[in-house]
């Protein structure tokens, strides 16, 4: 019994140091592209010594809201400096899925501009003091999967990028040894925006392109699943193909990490 109860005290002693050492900053930072003012949203944790990986985290299609943020927060408590990316422009966000289509929309329509965001945010994060600029990867939810997927199959120079309940974009067309990230894309089985035609005709794109790529299907996962207000969202918009997984979630993020310590180590 004195043994259980030493090892106890050994324990909370060991959480109370590991929560002491922890010192997530965070700030919102504005920064441009041309002369569109772009909302970003900075976290690390000041307590590591030395650099480290960067990460961008996109957000989905209803904008740079606090699920991107709470990324970037997760993030920094797991070692790495991450930053929240404003693609839609002056922090704009959406509060009905028409707004959230059109802001979309215009993302992918005008893409250059997009790829132009993208860049800037990935400079800003590459130039901080905490950051090794030549390890740099990029997560995206919804939208900003589909974002980062493009992203790399232009030509983007980053290590790996993880893309959660994501689109699969086919374009840019790319050929054998352009693509240099390495690809994790998280997706659920029940995810109806997907089609087994359109995973079967990426997952071959990629094989070919002889790309580092890892496809995790979830089975009996609906779509947001990461985003706690899926299912509110659902409800209140009458999308039923949104919901929220706490296991899917947790699990998950569990392979990002997983794949990143394999891909920056």
């Amino acid at each position: 019994m004195k043994n259980y109860l030493f090892k106890l005290v050994l324990l909370y002693l060991f959480s109370i140091t590991t929560v002491a050492h922890a010192d997530i900053h965070t700030h919102e930072i504005e920064y441009f592209n041309n002369s569109t003012k772009l909302k970003g949203y900075l976290a690390y944790d000041n307590a590591i010594q030395g650099k480290r990986p960067g990460i961008l985290v996109v957000h989905e299609w209803w904008g740079h809201n606090e699920h991107a943020r709470g990324r970037a927060r997760m993030l920094a408590e797991a070692g790495y400096t991450a930053l929240a990316v404003d693609m839609y422009g002056n922090g704009k966000t959406a509060n009905h899925p028409k707004k959230a289509g059109e802001l979309m929309n215009a993302a992918f329509k005008d893409w250059k501009t997009s790829q132009a965001r993208f860049n800037k945010a990935k400079e800003i994060l590459q130039a901080h003091k905490t950051v090794d600029s030549t390890r740099i990867g990029a997560i995206g939810f919804c939208f900003g999967g589909a974002v980062s997927i493009r992203m790399v199959r232009g030509g983007a120079d980053l290590d790996g990028i993880v893309a959660f309940h994501s689109s699969l974009p086919l374009e840019p067309p790319i050929t054998k040894g352009d693509v240099k990230a390495s690809i994790l894309v998280i997706n659920g089985s029940e995810d109806s925006f997907l089609n087994p035609e359109s995973v079967g005709s990426f997952a071959k794109e990629m094989v070919a392109g002889n790309v580092d790529f890892s496809y995790l299907n979830l089975a009996g996962i609906k779509h947001s699943f990461t985003n706690k207000r899926a299912d509110e969202f659902s409800k209140a918009f009458n999308i039923p193909n949104l919901e929220y997984n706490k296991q899917a979630d947790e699990q998950s993020w569990s392979e990002m990490q997983l794949f990143f310590k394999r891909i920056f180590n």
